[in-house]
């Protein structure tokens, strides 16, 4: 779903592939890549595009869930979080991803926590660009 029109964008450019750095065009971010040992490489201490995936989709994630408690009228406490992991695996083409977002919402009643991650899942955009490629577990804590 393309967006009607852009409000922000960004670029990163890497160099180097998964052993190499990622850097942000006005250099606000720059960070150095390593490939992880269940990938094959030696690990090492820099990120790896796995990692800064789900690095986004939490924080985007946590976004839309705070969009829609705000829009419901549903207090959250500061303690609210969404954990994103995300694994990576062969696939009849190549590899592919999996995703598993965990959102805590101490505080919240269930069935009101399960109905906010649902409506935060329609609205994120991480989720509406996985939609259809990446099956995405959500797990209400």
């Amino acid at each position: 779903m393309q967006p009607e029109k852009i409000l922000y964008e960004t670029s990163m450019t890497a160099h180097g592939g998964r052993e190499g750095k990622v850097e942000s065009a006005d250099g606000t971010f720059s960070t150095n890549l390593s490939v992880p040992k269940g990938l094959g490489g030696a690990g090492g201490d820099g990120s790896n595009p796995e990692q800064l995936f789900a690095a986004g989709y939490a924080a985007c994630f946590l976004g839309a869930v705070k969009l829609v408690a705000r829009t419901n009228k549903v207090a959250l406490s500061e303690d609210t979080s969404v954990t994103a992991k995300v694994g990576i695996g062969p696939v009849v083409t190549g590899y592919g991803l999996a995703v598993e977002l965990t959102v805590l919402l101490p505080g919240v009643d269930r069935a009101v926590a399960k109905d906010i991650v649902a409506g935060a899942h329609e609205r994120c955009p991480y989720s509406n660009a996985t939609r259809g490629n990446i099956d995405v577990v959500l797990t209400v804590a």
